[in-house]
């Protein structure tokens, strides 16, 4: 099979959305890069960093637990994920529901 090569960032909504326990991120990359995947509440503050890491071009998924960089629970709410790349930061918003 091909593997096809994203041309372009792209970060997607999330599945499930609402969730509890757990949802999924899937994100694509165009170019070999740092990534980085952090989540923050709507007050800006960092709830958790899921991906800070080197990537080769291709499409990734990632999973949250719901769970903030302590390893506790988050409450019920609205939390924004952001992807950054080198010249490029895109967000979304989604929702933790208990």
């Amino acid at each position: 099979g091909l593997i096809q090569i994203p041309n372009e960032f792209v970060l997607e909504q999330n599945y499930p959305n609402p969730f509890n326990p757990e949802t999924k991120i899937v994100y694509h990359i165009p170019a070999m890069t740092r990534v980085s995947i952090t989540i923050y509440n709507l007050l800006g503050q960092e709830v958790r960093t899921l991906i800070d890491k080197a990537h080769s071009e291709g499409n990734y998924e990632v999973i949250w637990d719901s769970r903030n960089n302590l390893g506790h629970p988050v409450s019920s709410g609205i939390y924004i994920y952001q992807l950054k790349a080198e010249n490029f930061v895109t967000s979304k918003r989604m929702i933790v529901i208990r």
